[in-house]
């Protein structure tokens, strides 16, 4: 573990010897009583011991079929909201190519990826499949039940698409299901078609699920070594075993966090200083927000990317209320750098920064504001990896999934539910006038004034 660490020293004004100590016992009870209930399986802890668990077998079926779609299609569009999207779409952005979609297929190491069902824009659906025309494309299709709404649609849209390009035989070897493996509306269509499915393991909730058949499918259709991501979650899941605060970062993570948020830090502010991590944050936000947002409790999620948003928020940061706290994630070696070429003339001011280079200025960057912020009054928690590679963004998941769900069990929550995901759904049935929600359809209209 020595090249990933978690540093906690500029928070330290902030947090006594004696308050560590006080909460070592608790996180140790948290530590015992995750393993415990993950070796009873219980409900929402398949993804505890999975680096190590999952099946080879399906493993290899699924590289299989990653492959076929790399190699037969112009595009792919993946179809999921939520933890059945953010985790694919943060590893494609983190450790692909940002220009993917624009290089020529040679270049690529896999097809164009798109995105649908995350949301019910239609004019992005519009744009989407205006983009697809012409063009021989899969889709892959994640949920569980199969009739969330903004899947749903989408993939009726698309489907629509295939069958009418290819006909319904055709549109069926184009279509890719990870879903219930018993259950469902869409594991009922799946079998009845034929479409070639994966199944999401029952006890792995959908922002827990990146690692399993629901991230991984559509990442390693982009090229993405799926291999060495497991390989990093099995190296952090091996890490992270130690039931003592002083040895396990997971751990240490979950307490500073829980103390600050004691002391009225109501808001923690995830920040990279690389634009490839943006999806990463997205993912991370729901993890938290989801696993520790109820009965009243937990800390808002929210994220920045820096230096960006220093030119915005960075105000406000600095000198406005005193309620968020940061977390960094530190990266070493970004994986390209570009020095500053001298100029004739020396007009933006820059000519001290000849031959320096722009991971030197952005690191600089780093450093200062973390300095500027704590001097401030902002404690800033810092995340180091060496490398944006397939091995630590599997080695980063497993670290924040397992903080998570010590953090939630230390706030006493239960961080594998999520109860009130229902209540706007609820709402935009009724106002659809889906069949059984007349009384609330007629409730609703009338506080609209409908």
């Amino acid at each position: 573990m020595s090249e990933f660490r978690f540093d906690y020293t500029n928070a330290e004004a902030l947090i006594g010897r004696h308050e560590l100590d006080q909460l070592s016992g608790q996180a140790a009870w948290a530590h015992d009583l995750l393993h415990r209930r993950g070796a009873e399986r219980a409900a929402g802890l398949g993804w505890l011991q999975w680096p190590e668990t999952y099946d080879v077998e399906e493993f290899r079926r699924l590289e299989e079929t990653a492959a076929r779609i790399r190699d037969g299609f112009d595009a792919v569009v993946v179809v999921g909201i939520g933890g059945s999207y953010l985790g694919a779409k943060a590893a494609m952005a983190m450790l692909g190519h940002a220009f993917h979609n624009q290089l020529p297929r040679d270049r690529r190491r896999g097809p164009e990826m798109y995105f649908a069902g995350h949301q019910l824009g239609s004019l992005y659906m519009a744009q989407l499949l205006d983009m697809l025309e012409g063009k021989d494309f899969a889709v892959i299709v994640v949920s569980k039940s199969g009739t969330t709404t903004e899947p749903a649609a989408a993939f009726r849209l698309l489907r629509d698409r295939l069958e009418q390009a290819w006909g319904k035989e055709e549109a069926a070897r184009r279509i890719f299901v990870v879903t219930d493996p018993q259950k469902g509306a869409l594991r009922a269509m799946a079998e009845r078609i034929g479409y070639t499915s994966f199944a999401i393991p029952p006890d792995v909730g959908g922002r827990y699920s990146v690692l399993t058949p629901a991230g991984l499918l559509p990442i390693a259709a982009s090229g993405i070594d799926i291999n060495e991501m497991m390989r990093g979650a099995r190296s952090a899941m091996e890490d992270l075993a130690d039931r003592s605060l002083e040895q396990n970062p997971a751990l240490q993570y979950a307490v500073i966090r829980n103390l600050l948020y004691r002391k009225g830090m109501a808001v923690e502010l995830f920040v990279s200083y690389e634009p490839s991590l943006a999806y990463f944050a997205e993912w991370w936000k729901q993890l938290f927000g989801e696993s520790e947002g109820k009965d009243g409790k937990g800390l808002f999620p929210a994220s920045a990317q820096f230096t960006t948003d220093l030119h915005s928020l960075g105000q406000y940061i600095q000198e406005g209320r005193r309620h968020l706290f940061e977390t960094v994630l530190r990266v070493n070696d970004p994986g390209a750098d570009i020095p500053l070429p001298s100029a004739s003339d020396d007009g933006d001011g820059l000519g001290f920064l000849a031959g320096r280079t722009l991971e030197d200025i952005n690191r600089r960057a780093l450093e200062g504001t973390v300095l500027a912020h704590v001097d401030g009054g902002v404690p800033n928690l810092i995340v180091d990896i060496p490398a944006l590679t397939p091995y630590w963004f599997g080695y980063l998941v497993y670290f924040f999934e397992k903080s998570c769900a010590l953090s939630g069990m230390l706030l006493g929550v239960n961080p594998f539910d999520q109860p009130g995901v229902e209540a706007y759904k609820t709402n935009m049935f009724a106002l659809l006038g889906k069949p059984g929600y007349e009384e609330q359809r007629a409730r609703l209209e009338e506080r609209l004034g409908g």
